[in-house]
């Protein structure tokens, strides 16, 4: 009888818990706001005019609404880093793969819904580089009724580690990506938003911080930064790790930390020195003498509330920071790293792995378009791949497409093992290797397999390290090292009793880093370097988690406001399928990027803008398409798109692609129920003499339409 009341006890407990979950509402305006860096002033993406942007605060298992409301110039999409979105991708963020982005002007009440994170996680967009200054921190307490698992500190201090360009970081996009090189670096290093006192004009807005002594602080770090690792130190003090990417770590304390882009760092900070003026300081990591980075230091002011401070007093005290190319600091602080591990923080290593994949990551060289020479190795454009394959970012939803059944927009064939195997890390290695296919394949997985992935960094063209990022769910980093991964001898020494918990992990150059992890949110699932040239270049792929047998196993549904709406989402897939057909036909190595600038692109663009035009006259044609003056009108509107008109030879390759479309999606949810429209449509095409005539005139040449009806 008393250990039934125990259970009673404990069901009524976990009800209270349950209960107190709360759902939080934010409004996140995306707006261009003036600001001034460096000497001068420039407009910049922010969300509510603030940089950077403002900070969520949840306790674990809410779940919080942002009422995006996008009043910029450009489409934009925002990801919640670190949060898994359990089996509700829809809200997740990746332009292209799991949303068409937020157009200007339009709104989309983005949920997120938290479950097992706690700590500090972050925020960012995800379309484009324009992250570079939309960002903020998103903070997850622990339960109501719940606490640390160490001593709860005095107050928090947010370090976000940024950076800024005096140009447009559209403009600085743009450029890299039409001259096919890296990147231009950036003009200086950020603090919470402002460069610090070793910059020009910086002194007066940089950041100071007031301390009491003996009070102990939480840093909630994150690396907003675009392109590097970050070393990063306070002066004189040494700091206590306790949890990373929304969970506890042992307690690992160090004179200087290593975070990579995307990850975040808990970190206790006691005020335990004589009372003054201290500097933390951030510097990039740069492993790669190829690779442009910005070589200063940013900094900010750590104060004692006890002591009296001048313009005249003494500098502060400036930290030790390994060199900017210390691969070995680098990789042994997150080395270090170990899970909680305790009753109340359990971990769940998979032991029976019932998957295993070794991906290789690569940076790629691809050719120039004809007439072109672009700003890479050898006058070729970079690329980078994982096992050899360039994420060919898709002009539509991923996610929407596997959800609603329509065929043609990813392939399910991702490979489990490099389709090229050589000497990874060979010092050098043959010059044919560099090139890569290019494709949107995705991995599939089933629901609770368990999965072991290798990432293996290659020296292929230039070894660097990879930030790899997971979006839906968090790994366990059971094992690294430098050089080509052995299984038979590297998997002796995996960690499988206290790894660290991760959703992003930096593969150190020319080395391995060995994750594990369950498959148990059903969903499309990004993921990426985090460095954006790697991931601006390919270096992505999906996995999609199928769904469970039970109803609670399964993908919720998407909401209504789903950015494009409905009635525009089968214009936006009719349209990429077929651009994305013509470009195979044509092979015009470059036709895929120009389509990508429509739906991405600046919105002033008169491209985009007659696009979107295009799109909207269709919406009462689409999905109902059953009478040959809409087929006529949509084949005139595909020419206006394609600057191709009834009259040019190439009125045939769309015809043959719009027959692929229809013939492909048939049984698609899109046209269910429509299969005796397609049909008519097919014979109205092939019957109707006139336009037949008109396509075997024009292309010069007898074709039989049988081959391709």
């Amino acid at each position: 009888m008393k250990m039934s009341f125990q259970a009673l006890g404990f069901l009524l407990i976990l009800s209270f818990v349950h209960l107190q979950a709360a759902t939080l509402r934010y409004t996140f305006v995306i707006q261009e706001t003036n600001y001034t860096r460096l000497c001068s002033s420039k407009n910049i993406l922010t969300v509510n005019g603030e940089f950077p942007g403002p900070t969520i605060r949840a306790r674990r298992g809410d779940t919080v609404i942002v009422d995006v409301i996008n009043r910029g110039d450009y489409n934009i999409t925002i990801h919640w880093h670190g949060v898994k979105q359990p089996r509700y991708p829809w809200s997740d963020g990746p332009e292209f793969v799991t949303q068409c982005p937020i157009q200007p002007g339009a709104n989309f009440s983005q949920r997120v819904l938290l479950s097992d994170e706690e700590g500090t996680l972050w925020w960012h967009a995800h379309s484009d580089w324009s992250r570079a200054t939309v960002h903020g921190l998103f903070v997850i307490l622990p339960r109501m009724g719940t606490t640390y698992p160490f001593p709860k500190p005095d107050a928090e201090i947010p370090v976000v580690l940024g950076e800024w360009w005096q140009n447009d970081i559209q403009t600085v996009f743009e450029d890299f990506f039409d001259g096919g090189g890296d990147p231009a670096s950036s003009d200086a290093l950020m603090i919470n938003g402002q460069p610090g006192d070793l910059y020009n004009c910086s002194t007066s807005g940089t950041t100071k911080i007031k301390i009491d002594k003996g009070k102990t602080y939480m840093l909630r770090m994150v690396n907003a930064v675009m392109n590097n690792l970050v070393f990063f130190a306070i002066a004189n003090h040494s700091l206590t790790v306790v949890g990373g990417d929304g969970a506890y770590t042992k307690p690992l304390t160090s004179n200087y930390v290593t975070i990579s882009p995307g990850q975040t760092l808990d970190l206790l900070l006691t005020a335990n020195q004589p009372a003054g003026r201290y500097y933390m300081a951030a510097k990039l990591f740069n492993g790669q003498p190829s690779s442009l980075f910005d070589n200063t230091t940013t900094t900010a002011i750590i104060q004692y509330n006890t002591g009296k401070f001048t313009p005249s007093s003494p500098s502060p005290i400036f930290p030790f920071l390994p060199n900017f190319n210390d691969r070995i600091s680098a990789a042994n602080f997150t080395a270090m790293l170990r899970s909680l591990a305790t009753p109340e923080h359990p971990i769940d290593v998979p032991l029976k792995i019932k998957k295993t994949l070794l991906y290789t990551l690569s940076i790629n060289t691809v050719p120039c378009a004809t007439n072109q020479t672009c700003l890479g190795p050898g006058g070729r454009r970079f690329a980078a791949s994982i096992n050899n394959i360039t994420f060919d970012m898709p002009a539509t939803s991923v996610l929407g497409a596997y959800y609603r059944g329509i065929n043609g927009v990813y392939g399910r064939d991702f490979p489990d093992v490099p389709p090229l195997k050589f000497n990874y890390t060979a010092s050098s290695l043959n010059s044919s290797l560099q090139f890569p296919e290019s494709g949107t394949d995705v991995e599939m997985l089933k629901h609770n397999e368990t999965v072991e992935l290798v990432f293996q960094g290659t020296n292929l063209v230039a070894g660097v390290d990879h930030p790899m990022h997971l979006h839906g769910h968090s790994f366990y980093v059971v094992g690294w090292g430098f050089g080509n991964f052995n299984r038979k001898r590297d998997s002796l020494n995996y960690n499988l009793v206290d790894p660290p918990l991760m959703q992003t992990i930096a593969v150190p150059q020319n080395g391995w880093t060995a994750i594990r992890f369950k498959a148990n949110n059903p969903g499309v699932w990004f993921m990426h370097c985090h460095l954006e040239r790697h991931v601006s270049w390919g270096m992505g792929m999906v996995f999609i988690v199928r769904n469970g047998k039970s109803s609670n196993a399964r993908v919720l549904p998407p909401p209504p406001d789903m950015p494009p709406l409905e009635h525009l989402f089968a214009a936006c897939i009719l349209i990429f399928l077929i651009w994305k057909k013509i470009a195979q036909w044509w092979n015009v190595e470059d036709l895929r990027f120009r389509f990508k600038s429509f739906f991405n692109g600046n919105i002033r663009c008169s491209t985009a803008k007659m696009v979107m035009a295009q799109l909207i006259s269709w919406r009462p044609l689409l999905p109902t398409i059953d009478d040959y003056d809409t087929v006529a009108s949509l084949f005139h509107g595909i020419g206006n798109i394609c600057n191709i008109t009834a009259e040019t030879c190439k009125y045939e390759v769309i015809l043959r692609a719009f027959h692929w479309v229809l013939w492909n999606n048939r049984n698609s949810i899109f046209f269910r129920g429509s299969v005796s429209n397609v049909q008519s449509l097919v014979f109205e095409v092939k019957n109707n003499a006139f336009l037949w005539l008109k396509v075997r005139s024009k292309f010069g040449r007898h074709v039989n339409i049988d081959d391709w009806l």
